[in-house]
């Protein structure tokens, strides 16, 4: 059994002018949200392989959180930054782990996150989504699984 978990980012800062949208930071809620998924995440005892994220500020923040509760390394990628279904799942794939988690960014985590699902999900801000993907190997295609889970900060 694989697994795949789904992150989106913690809440952006969109109130400092003349940053572009790859260097927006957390605002204070994203600054909160983020440790506190990534230490719900931890007491799950859940360890991925690899630790994927975006090369976007607030998606690389996000990540630290998330690498320091698991205790794993980041790897950054600038092919997660608006990354579709496709691009999303082969990166997942790619990696060759047993268990990968990725930060990254709407509307390809949602997809992703639907498709696997079989129905539609919303990945809010800083949402953590679980994924068993059923074999040794990654499929060259997401399959639909019957068992998921989908977790949001409050």
């Amino acid at each position: 059994m694989l697994a795949l978990v789904l992150v989106r980012h913690a809440k952006s800062d969109w109130g400092t002018a003349g940053l572009s949208d790859h260097e927006r930071p957390l605002n204070d809620r994203g600054q909160r949200d983020a440790p506190l998924m990534a230490a719900a995440l931890a007491r799950t005892g859940f360890r991925p392989d690899r630790l994927l994220s975006s090369t976007a500020l607030r998606a690389r923040t996000t990540a630290e959180s998330f690498a320091t509760a698991l205790d794993v390394p980041l790897e950054t990628m600038s092919e997660l930054y608006g990354a579709s279904v496709r691009e999303l799942w082969d990166a997942a794939a790619a990696t060759g782990g047993r268990s990968v988690l990725i930060v990254a960014h709407d509307p390809g985590l949602s997809e992703l996150a639907s498709e696997l699902a079989g129905r539609d999900v919303d990945m809010t801000t800083c949402a953590v989504a679980t994924f068993p993907i059923p074999g040794d190997q990654w499929p060259s295609t997401p399959p639909v699984v019957d068992e998921w889970s989908l977790h949001a900060p409050r």
